[in-house]
């Protein structure tokens, strides 16, 4: 079992000085100064050829993912969130300027699909469209863990989006359209399946284990980030081991089966989750060869070692891509991505002399204060209620960190009450004393675009993805009128926001179940405001609670096993205390 020791500086340095070291030993590629976005060093000179930018990332930890893909033949740029961890939007859309502002062939963002990727990578293509960037995204997930026709939250991105970014970095260098490269990189992620297997957990940089599994067990059908897998079996033979994957990759009974038959031509990458050894890749890749083979399969090409790590986990996964002449001649172009082949020099560059970073200059600035204020005014006396609620919203939830904390604990990674505090706290100090707030309440328009944007920059992860979504949206209906009736429909379009892109439903076990209860309180008891705010949080604390009882659809939740369910999300539990703060506020 991994005992947490790691040889690095600092837990909070590791991420940066883990891609300060990449460009070190790569002069072909640049950081972009204050974000964790590493972009090829002939970036201007690329988009210059009008070719398509790709871009790609996700939480740090699976080296040489993302940023070893970055280079000629593969990835234009890449963004590295923390440990494990979603990139934020920031980080995102400094990427996406830097690879699209200019450019008029477009960009195009390959994303894994877990919940705080799609919402954060979501936020920066929305910002960067706004900006006149010509921005599309493809969604992968092609993971067969899943033997459930439900709606879930886990079909997750694995090692097989390395396909789809070798397949798009060869259109690029060919010149094609985003259109194309966006309908053949679709049409190959329908086309693929992955499945992981592994032996031991890993340990993220400052902690423990991040689960725990027997030394005779192997857990199968696991997420990136060690997520609990569809069964936990005993350890056998290479051998068995593969027949096990392929057999359960192949199931037909399981509605994210990957269809293998005979005849079929296919590409085969056997990943290597981090520990596993060169002996054991090259047995295991041999069994897969050889068992697919029996049954009459094509392996065209095959690929084996360390794509998309889990940091030390020890195991594998398998990805199969269903190969056409398209798919086939993109895997064999050339690239220089370091990830992929070898160290990328640029032409005429034989040492590692050249700067670190490239400046792309003042970015910018997102005013949070008094300043450019939209939206219809309030009373002061309004204006003061507003203070009250936001302040007291805030305190009750930074009181209610270790709640939350130890509900997350046993569906998430314990974190939503730290997440919440932290978001909390930044919006106390920016909102000031009660005779001069800092934050506009006097324009709630303008002041739900604050909290959005503190929230976004401050929480991160998921959570500060969903509530700055859902911030931003419910900030719309308030430009014009700010009465009863518009602060329900700003509820309204702040629940539909985290449908749209978070993909919850009522009835999915998530923050959105209190929410959707006590929007309907709300409408139907909207002639009496103050009574009808109470009504309102006590249904959505009720919801809350009732979320015990509710079978996991979305988040992280919905990975782990039926054992952990009956306690309520601590998502949902979150929504119960907020709005209670808020009755309590204004009935005071």
């Amino acid at each position: 079992m991994p005992s947490g020791k790691k040889l690095i500086n600092t837990v909070e340095r590791c991420v940066d000085e883990n891609l300060e070291g990449l460009v070190m030993v790569n002069p072909g590629l640049r950081l972009v100064k204050g974000h964790r976005v590493i972009v090829r060093a002939d970036i201007e000179e690329y988009k210059a050829a009008g070719k398509v930018g790709l871009i790609s990332g996700g939480g740090s930890g699976h080296e040489p993912g993302h940023a070893g893909y970055v280079g000629p033949g593969m990835l234009t740029a890449s963004i590295a969130g923390s440990v494990f961890t979603s990139p934020p939007p920031g980080d995102i859309l400094a990427a996406i300027r830097a690879a699209g502002k200019g450019n008029p062939a477009g960009v195009l963002l390959i994303v894994k699909s877990y919940t705080g990727d799609r919402l954060n990578f979501g936020i920066a293509a929305e910002k960067a469209m706004n900006e006149g960037i010509p921005v599309s995204i493809v969604v992968i997930g092609e993971d067969c863990a899943l033997m459930s026709d439900d709606k879930t939250a886990g079909r997750r991105g694995l090692c097989g989006t390395l396909f789809i970014h070798k397949i798009a970095g060869a259109l690029a260098e060919e010149g094609k359209s985003l259109e194309e490269i966006l309908a053949r990189t679709q049409s190959a992620a329908n086309c693929m399946g992955t499945l992981g297997v592994c032996l031991s957990p890993c340990s993220v940089p400052g902690s423990d284990a991040t689960f725990q599994i027997g030394l005779d067990e192997m857990e199968v059908g696991l997420g990136l980030h060690g997520e609990a897998g569809v069964k936990r079996m005993k350890l056998m033979s290479a051998k068995d081991t593969i027949k096990v994957m392929i057999d359960h990759m192949t199931n037909t009974k399981s509605s994210t089966h990957i269809n293998i038959k005979k005849g079929d031509r296919i590409a085969l990458m056997v990943n290597n989750l981090g520990a596993t050894t060169v002996l054991e890749m090259n047995i295991l890749v041999r069994e897969a060869i050889l068992f697919l083979e029996s049954k009459g399969v094509v392996v065209e090409r095959a690929y084996c070692g360390s794509f998309i790590t889990s940091l030390e986990m020890s195991g594998i996964s398998l990805s199969v891509l269903h190969l056409d002449d398209t798919r086939r001649r993109c895997l064999d172009a050339s690239t220089e991505a370091p990830g992929w082949q070898k160290p990328y020099l640029p032409q005429g560059v034989s040492e590692r002399t050249t700067p670190l970073a490239i400046d792309l200059g003042e970015e910018p600035e997102v005013h949070v204060d008094n300043a450019n204020l939209r939206g219809m005014g309030v009373t002061p006396e309004n204006s003061q209620l507003l203070y009250n609620v936001l302040s007291h919203v805030c305190q009750e939830l930074v009181s209610s960190e270790n709640h939350l904390n130890v509900l997350d604990s046993k569906c998430g990674d314990g974190d939503c009450g730290t997440t919440l505090r932290r978001g909390s706290e930044a919006i106390l100090k920016r909102l000031g004393l009660p005779e001069s707030p800092s934050l506009p309440v006097h324009y709630p328009h303008s002041m739900l675009l604050a909290v959005a944007q503190i929230v976004e920059e401050e929480m991160g992860g998921s959570s500060g993805a969903l509530y700055s979504l859902f911030f931003t949206a419910a900030a719309k209906p308030l430009t014009t009128h700010v009465t009863s009736q518009a602060w329900v429909d700003a509820l309204q379009a702040g629940n539909d926001a985290i449908t749209r892109y978070g993909r919850a439903e009522p009835g999915d076990r998530s923050m959105l179940d209190p929410l959707h209860t006590a929007l309907q309180v709300l409408k139907e008891n909207i002639a009496n405001p103050r009574e009808a705010i109470q009504k309102a949080a006590d249904a959505a604390q009720a919801m809350a609670l009732h979320t015990a009882e509710m079978k996991p659809v979305v988040g992280r939740s919905s990975y782990g096993r039926k054992e952990n369910w009956n306690q309520p999300d601590p998502g949902a539990v979150a929504v119960g205390i907020w709005m209670n703060a808020i009755s309590s506020a204004v009935n005071k």
